[in-house]
């Protein structure tokens, strides 16, 4: 199917656009003129207004000179059926509903009336109970502050407002590129899987990621995700995993839950990465979009005290992972920086004192570089004591293990923990090392558990991947 119009609308109306924010009407009507800087013409559609801010509104869809691309309908659900039956009559291709109070409340025979009349013009809908479309490209979008972050290479659906706007903001925060967004609701026509189908296509994104709640047809999901997962990396969020939760779902979406052991194995052997949470959702696309995918289970790793060396060592085996030995070769090479007191060469690596010495890091990588039985390399760093150095200097040290890091064979998974969460200027350099890392094409994760679960999650996908 093609959704190149959905995405790339050549106009788009808004129906039930208005002078005042209660009914929400002017809000995505400013959104995609004004501050996103859509490009092409937008026809406000309201019987009651003859202008919105000196530009012209249209009684109804009819009434526009041209066959719009896109109308996005926020009318009461009442006038749902005869926007639908407007938009066939003029030929418009896609329909988003922002609407809700179909069938998450029960009112299925609505939802089939109107794909009915959607059918006889050839319209497509989109939702309904849903945010609609992102495109970086076209700068259709439902958020005006979302910025693109390097690579535009991330796409997201999601089944849920709430989720998609969550992860996109996320993906923004940690400087994802994200390039296509929908948010799909009921998906009483276009489903999840016409969205994913497209995406198998679309050379300008490489990573998809997805919140789901039902699937209306299991056997065109499979034939879906048979279809994008050898091209692109899939990371899934189901949601609805347990009674309580496909409960929630069933009010929320009107969606019907399967049994998620079952989903689980679907994914599993369609080689896509399942998420369990939407922080692991955007740790799982932060490192599946890094110049340097894991694709083995031993793990490497330097840091600064005992303790959380220890502490790692029990996460990494407690995931799957191995931390195998350092030859005496790879020991004698990380000695040569370091003295043989209050440090550790075996691995995991306790760099010590010199643990916040970037040469010292940078020295140490490249001898785990050459190491053949380590497949992954994790750098830690402490946030709350790289702040007794001025800003200057952490820069410097950052950017000198980002540039040693991109020079390696070996992919390398930064961890910068921060303690006190109430220092603006630990959340400085926070930001300052998100920054580094992610222009350098790296992942990095606030905590050591983000960083081992994201490695175990991303093998599914990597290691099909050959």
């Amino acid at each position: 199917m093609d959704l190149k119009r959905l995405f790339y609308p050549r106009s788009v109306a808004v129906v039930g656009a208005s002078p005042n924010m209660g009914g929400g009407g002017k809000m995505p009507y400013y959104q995609i003129l004004k501050l996103a800087g859509y490009p092409g013409p937008i026809y406000p559609v309201n019987p009651a207004h003859r202008e919105i801010d000196g530009q012209r509104v249209y009684a109804s869809l009819e009434e526009i000179p041209e066959s719009v691309d896109l109308a996005i309908c926020l009318v009461p659900w009442r006038l749902a059926l005869a926007t639908v039956e407007a938009a066939a009559r003029k030929g418009i291709g896609f329909l988003h509903f922002f609407t809700s109070g179909f069938s998450e409340i029960g009112n299925r025979e609505l939802e089939e009336s109107l794909v009915a009349a959607a059918r006889k013009g050839g319209t497509r809908i989109v939702g309904p109970n849903c945010l609609g479309v992102h495109c970086a490209e076209s700068r259709l979008t439902f958020d005006p502050t979302l910025k693109v972050q390097g690579a535009a290479n991330v796409a997201f659906l999601g089944q849920s407002g709430g989720v998609t706007n969550n992860f996109t903001r996320l993906a923004c925060s940690r400087k994802l590129g994200l390039n296509k967004a929908v948010s799909y609701g009921n998906q009483i026509d276009l489903r999840v899987e016409d969205f994913l189908n497209f995406l198998a296509e679309d050379d300008a994104v490489q990573v998809v990621a997805a919140y789901i709640e039902d699937i209306k047809d299991g056997g065109a999901f499979l034939s879906a995700l048979a279809r994008i997962s050898p091209r692109k990396a899939v990371v899934i969020l189901k949601g609805g995993v347990t009674e309580e939760g496909a409960g929630a779902a069933a009010s929320h979406t009107g969606a019907m839950a399967g049994r998620h052991p079952i989903w689980s194995a679907v994914l599993r052997q369609h080689g896509c990465m399942e998420a369990h949470t939407e922080e692991q959702l955007v740790d799982l696309v932060m490192l599946a979009t890094s110049e340097k995918i894991p694709r083995g289970t031993r793990l490497g790793y330097l840091g600064a005290g005992g303790g959380t060396s220890v502490l790692f060592a029990d996460l990494a085996i407690g995931a799957g992972c191995s931390m195998p030995e350092l030859s005496a070769k790879t020991q004698e090479l990380i000695s040569e920086k370091i003295p043989n007191v209050n440090t550790s060469t075996r691995n995991p690596v306790d760099l010590g004192a010199f643990g916040f010495n970037s040469e010292v890091i940078v020295h140490s990588m490249r001898a785990v570089d050459q190491e053949e039985r380590i497949d992954v390399i994790v750098i830690y760093l402490s946030l709350d004591l790289l702040r007794l150095f001025e800003t200057s200097k952490v820069e410097s040290g950052l950017k000198a293990i980002a540039a040693g890091a991109r020079e390696l064979s070996k992919p390398v998974v930064p961890v910068l923990f921060r303690a006190a969460e109430d220092n603006p200027r630990v959340e400085q350099l926070r930001q300052l090392a998100l920054t580094v890392f992610r222009q350098a094409s790296l992942p990095m994760y606030n905590n050591l558990e983000e960083a081992v679960n994201a490695i175990r999650l991303i093998l599914v996908w990597s290691r099909k991947r050959g």
